[in-house]
């Protein structure tokens, strides 16, 4: 087992620290120069923040931004870019939603339908960008960008198909899962009156599950080698294009997941005004989090806790837009200082490289002296 240096800890926390620190910086800049007080909106946002049912939104909102992020994650460590997280999971909810009221059984065995109906829908769409790329090259970036309209107009023109008006709305979804198919939550924080996702349990697993198999595995070596050098990888023994077409598979999996929590622990029905753009955060919080299961689960922390205490800012005449600010900043900044921090790293490096030749050198040249 490798031992923990200090100094590598060190390299590892400086960019996302460097990055929020600097977008906190910006952000009291442009409170600031908008006349709004900064130190003050600051306690305000943290007092309201620590509220045990702002916590409980807090972490219900970080269960999916930490699953988008894992998904996005799975193709960066692929040097795959998979922007159409956002069309999988959405497509993948509404398929699910579908199922969920088209099928009667027992509770456990209901669960299990619905999320593998997901997860099989959500790769299914990520396996068409797959495909293309391996068969006629077409970049990911490309494809998934269409594909997550094309999903948008599908859903519609499905959703017409099947759905049914909101009591009490002018909403329309599918009809509601039955109480076989829900996921209960858990009182994780004392006195909330409001419940955990229990799909944290799911989001918990899938982390760890995630760090076993890329950092652990043959696969997740082959990955991880296929994604930095191409030909060293078929130098090796390695498929190219089945990796391509696994990782991407895998990722469209897992962004399956994204809408689950909510589907089987909140609205229990796909509707029209169910929550997009999910996997464009997901896609900030892996930067930020540098696609490690703990620090994608501390960045997704970080943007719920934002998002969730904004709604404060609004009744204190504040612009709730300063939290976007805020976070537009962090991912614009985070990609600059990983990479001072590697040129740091690297010069650093060579220092000490230096350094021990030197004085490796130094008692031979003592003795051709002597």
């Amino acid at each position: 087992m490798s031992r923990l240096e200090p100094r590598k800890v060190a390299m590892t926390l400086a960019a996302p620290v460097i990055a929020i620190v600097f977008a906190a910086l910006v952000t009291a800049l442009v409170l600031a120069a908008t006349g709004d007080p900064v130190w003050s909106t600051v306690t305000t946002v943290w007092d309201y923040g620590s509220k045990p049912r702002v916590i409980a939104l807090t972490l219900n909102q970080a269960t999916t931004y930490y699953l988008s992020a894992l998904a996005v994650a799975i193709g960066f460590r692929m040097n795959l870019f998979n922007i159409g997280v956002d069309g999988q999971y959405r497509l993948a909810a509404f398929a699910a939603a579908v199922v969920g009221t088209s099928v009667s059984l027992p509770k456990p065995l209901h669960l299990l339908v619905i999320v593998l109906t997901a997860m099989l829908v959500g790769a299914m769409w990520a396996g068409v960008a797959a495909v293309l790329k391996v068969s006629r090259g077409v970049s990911e970036v490309i494809s998934t960008i269409m594909l997550n309209a094309i999903a948008t107009s599908l859903i519609a023109f499905l959703l017409s198909k099947v759905a049914t008006d909101v009591a009490g709305s002018n909403n329309r979804g599918t009809d509601p899962i039955p109480e076989s198919g829900h996921f209960p939550g858990i009182p994780l924080i004392p006195g909330s009156p409001l419940d955990s996702f229990g799909f944290i349990i799911v989001a918990v697993l899938a982390g760890i599950a995630y760090s076993v198999v890329l950092g652990r595995t043959r696969f997740g070596f082959d990955l991880r080698a296929t994604g930095r050098s191409e030909s060293a990888a078929v130098a090796s023994g390695v498929s190219v294009k089945r990796m391509v077409l696994l990782s991407m598979l895998l990722s469209g999996a897992v962004a399956g997941l994204v809408g689950m929590p909510q589907l089987l622990g909140a609205s229990y029905t796909y509707s029209i005004d169910f929550p997009a753009g999910l996997g464009f955060t997901g896609i900030a919080i892996a930067l930020l989090g540098r696609n490690n299961a703990v620090g994608m689960a501390l960045s997704a922390v970080l943007f719920a806790f934002l998002d969730a205490s904004s709604v404060i800012l609004d009744i204190n005449d504040i612009s709730k837009e300063i939290v976007l600010i805020m976070q537009g900043t962090i991912v614009l900044s985070v990609v600059v200082a990983y990479e001072l921090v590697r040129r740091y790293s690297i010069a650093a490096e060579q220092r000490r490289v230096s350094r021990e030749l030197a004085s490796q050198g130094s008692p031979e040249r003592e003795e051709v002296a002597t």
